[in-house]
């Protein structure tokens, strides 16, 4: 508003005639009492009147109007000056605060101490309150080795045991899925809030109505795979294990031919045979072992065989098992339904015709049945050991293989169990078994794998009833179709796939956990390694059933295989093994043996075994899932990487320079970041967060693009434990020997190199994004 500075002789004189003095004696009055109620309003006491300045009564000098009549009753509040005209009024009005408004301070005032007050009262009310009431479960109780106890102290062997005899007294003929809708039940009666089950629709490779056979031209004699003639009483007597005696994906069809013994099938091997004889459409007798069957099978279809008859040498056996006249199954798919390779077998999804997965008829066969073949006597044993077997040169065998098949597809399915995290939901931790088989057959082996993840189940459950969750979810898996080439968990994981590149943080395995009784064999990636022995040597039951065997990254049997080739996911196992099978050649395990269920009972008739290999999981499981910083060592893969380029058969100056920088990118990842991030005090959210998605990423690095038949891509994993050195680069040195030519040897090379490169700037990016994040914070 705007006032306008009124002389007073102009009042009484020019405007005389409107108004005389008593009538502007009141109007002043009225108008000054206006102004002050109107300043007096609740808002406006902070408000200013722009380019002005208070006059107060008592020292203004610049004052033109005289006050003097209406001095004694200007107001009923005292006096007021009147206010400057100003066009550019803004509200920054400053004068002492009326009365009105010291009485609103005090009541703030008042009002201030009344919530202080209610505030400091309200404080010590919930103090004692928390004081009475017990404390709140924490998610996890991280690096405590009581609190890992007092959860897997409830898993017993006895209680192993009586899922294991429930588990194989299911009927033998039931499919994979009314198994897996039984473990459904269970788990969810054990207190698991989602479980799942998941079908998939895949092409599975079955045997005919008739068994497969082997024909001797010169003789006539028929032989089914077991070495058993052809009769019809034989063939009712076992027909089980005489159908189940076959190559799942092999070629299908009659083949008439010479046989040829390529022993192991070695480059060595091979290079031998084709300077001695022509090998084309020939018949290889094959042993199993020392490398992967898809390898061998694949140098074997590459010479220009026809077929393969594969056995097992009864000298690569441990003496305990006397498998001399059974034949086995084998599966040639080297993962997932071989209909929809790389993609889910989902509704709507294009199906390719891949029954066949070689151009090979390939027949697995007794040792029995070789030695037939050999034409050696039945008893070949000497006082110095086990003669291995041997086809004389100057023999020669035709026969005549019969293979018939039929591709089906079936429904395989998978239970999936989820135990959610309370700190990082989004984080998985995956526990894998399998469940059934090829129709029961080897049941006992699935079953043993069952119930130890059934009874960790139970012990997690108990102590989440009480309260605790994991701060990682827990996903437990019981995969369908393994036997035919980890079908179940390649499509699951490849339904996923986007999401488990991103979640999950480790794999830990369950796969026949029992295969022998004398020798704990653990298998871990590089980054577990420390964390397998630290466990191993705490949780063992002896010396005798604790060996302190290394814990190695060799190539494993089952369901992991995607998690570590596919995903990079570091990867643990623990099982028992005999020592003579440790020694003996890798990749028997390829075979599966029809076998009692009473086998499982012979290795561990107490199941403490069982219980062993339970809590070691349990506690591996826990730590991996409960720790804030996961428990994987960045600095021992560095050193397997050097590790594994020693040796003199290789040019690999470059490779070890490129070796020695990421050892000490390593090195100062291990000491600046993950050893601050350890520490409670400095443990802070995002840093850990930030911290755990380097560790968990460490391993893809490692992937290579394509890799040899058989071979793991991740390159870390050698094929077994008598090999120091990178398996691909041994695999490209010796296919230099076919082939006369380092063409494969320098591609290979350029692999590794590419892996160690990758990774050395995967810690480096690590390290600089810490640096840029927390610099002014250290």
């Amino acid at each position: 508003m705007a006032y306008r500075k009124v002389n007073a002789d102009q009042r009484t004189q020019g405007h005389s005639q409107y108004l005389d003095n008593d009538d502007l004696q009141a109007t002043t009055l009225e108008l000054e009492w206006d102004m002050e109620k109107e300043l007096e309003e609740p808002g406006f006491d902070h408000f200013r009147l722009d380019g002005t300045v208070d006059h107060h009564s008592g020292n203004s000098q610049n004052t033109n109007i005289d006050l003097e009549p209406i001095q004694p009753s200007a107001s009923p509040k005292g006096r007021f000056q009147r206010l400057q005209e100003d066009p550019d009024y803004v509200s920054h009005y400053t004068r002492p605060a009326p009365k009105s408004n010291r009485c609103n301070f005090c009541r703030i005032f008042k009002l201030f101490c009344t919530v202080l007050t209610l505030f400091i009262f309200g404080i010590l009310i919930g103090y004692y309150a928390h004081k009475k009431c017990p404390p709140s479960p924490t998610p996890s109780e991280p690096s405590d080795p009581h609190f890992y106890h007092e959860i897997l102290k409830e898993i017993k062997a006895e209680n192993i045991q009586q899922i294991f005899r429930d588990l194989i007294q299911l009927p033998r003929k039931e499919e994979d899925t009314d198994i897996a809708m039984k473990l459904l039940v269970q788990w969810t009666s054990c207190g698991l809030e989602d479980v799942q089950l998941v079908n998939y629709s895949v092409l599975l490779d079955l045997p005919s109505s008739s068994s497969n056979t082997l024909t001797l031209k010169n003789s006539g004699e028929c032989f089914y795979p077991s070495g058993q003639k052809c009769y019809r009483e034989t063939k009712k007597l076992h027909s089980q294990d005489l159908l189940y005696s076959y190559a799942a994906y092999s070629a299908k069809g009659t083949l008439q031919a010479e046989v040829i013994d390529v022993q192991y099938g070695t480059v060595e091997d091979l290079v031998l045979i084709q300077a001695m004889t022509n090998v084309t459409n020939k018949i290889a007798l094959l042993k199993l072992g020392q490398s992967p069957l898809l390898y061998k099978l694949s140098l074997l279809e590459e010479a220009g065989f026809g077929g393969v008859l594969l056995y097992v040498d009864p000298c690569d056996l441990p003496k305990t098992q006397n498998l001399s006249d059974k034949a086995f199954m084998v599966s040639l798919n080297k993962g997932g339904d071989p209909s929809t390779p790389g993609y889910p077998s989902i509704d709507g999804n294009y199906r390719q015709n891949r029954s066949n997965l070689t151009s090979l008829l390939v027949q697995p066969i007794s040792a029995l049945l070789a030695k037939r073949l050999i034409s050696l006597p039945e008893d070949r044993s000497k006082s110095d050991g086990c003669i291995p077997l041997k086809l004389p040169v100057t023999e020669k065998r035709i026969i005549s293989l019969n293979i018939q098949t039929v591709p089906t597809y079936k429904t395989i399915s998978n239970v999936i169990g989820y135990l959610k995290g309370s700190t990082f939901p989004d984080r998985y931790v995956i526990v894998g078994s399998h469940h059934n088989s090829v129709d029961g057959y080897s049941g006992q082996e699935w079953a043993s794998s069952t119930a130890v993840i059934t009874a960790l189940i139970q012990a997690l459950m108990l102590k989440v009833k009480r309260g605790w969750r994991p701060d990682r979810t827990i996903v437990f898996c019981s995969w369908g179709g393994t036997s035919f080439g980890n079908i179940g968990s390649y499509e699951w994981a490849e339904d996923l796939k986007k999401v488990l590149q991103r979640n999950v943080v480790a794999y830990v395995s369950l796969h026949n956990p029992v295969r022998g009784n004398s020798s704990l064999h653990p298998v871990a990636s590089p980054s577990l390694q420390q964390l397998a022995t630290e466990r191993q040597s705490l949780t063992c039951l002896g010396k005798m059933k604790c060996p302190g065997s290394n814990v190695s990254s060799v190539q494993m049997q089952g369901d992991s295989d995607y998690f570590i080739n596919h995903l990079g996911v570091p990867t643990v196992q623990f099982s028992y093994e005999d020592i003579k099978t440790l020694e003996s050649p890798s990749f028997l395990f390829e075979a599966v043996f029809p076998a009692h269920h009473r086998v499982t009972e012979e290795l561990d008739p107490l199941f403490n075994l069982h219980e062993t290999i339970a809590k070691l999981t349990g506690e591996v499981t826990l730590q991996i899932a409960s720790e804030p910083v996961l428990p994987f060592n960045a600095l021992d893969i560095a050193l397997e990487v050097q590790n594994s380029l020693k040796g003199d058969q290789l040019d690999t100056r470059q490779l070890l320079a490129m070796a020695s920088r990421l050892r000490d990118s390593a090195e100062l990842f291990q000491s600046d970041e993950m050893r601050p991030a350890n520490d409670p005090k400095e443990r802070a959210p995002i840093r850990v967060r930030m911290l755990n998605d380097v560790l968990q990423g460490l391993e893809k690095n490692f992937l290579v693009q394509q890799a040899p038949p058989g071979f793991y891509r991740n390159i870390l994993y050698r094929l077994d434990e008598k090999m120091s050195q990178f398996s691909v680069l041994l695999e490209a040195l010796e296919h230099c020997k076919l082939h006369q030519s380092n063409e494969s040897l320098q591609a290979a090379l350029s692999k590794v190199l590419n892996s160690i490169n990758s990774a050395q700037v995967y810690f480096k990016a690590g390290l600089d994004v810490f640096e840029t994040a927390f610099a002014g914070k250290k």
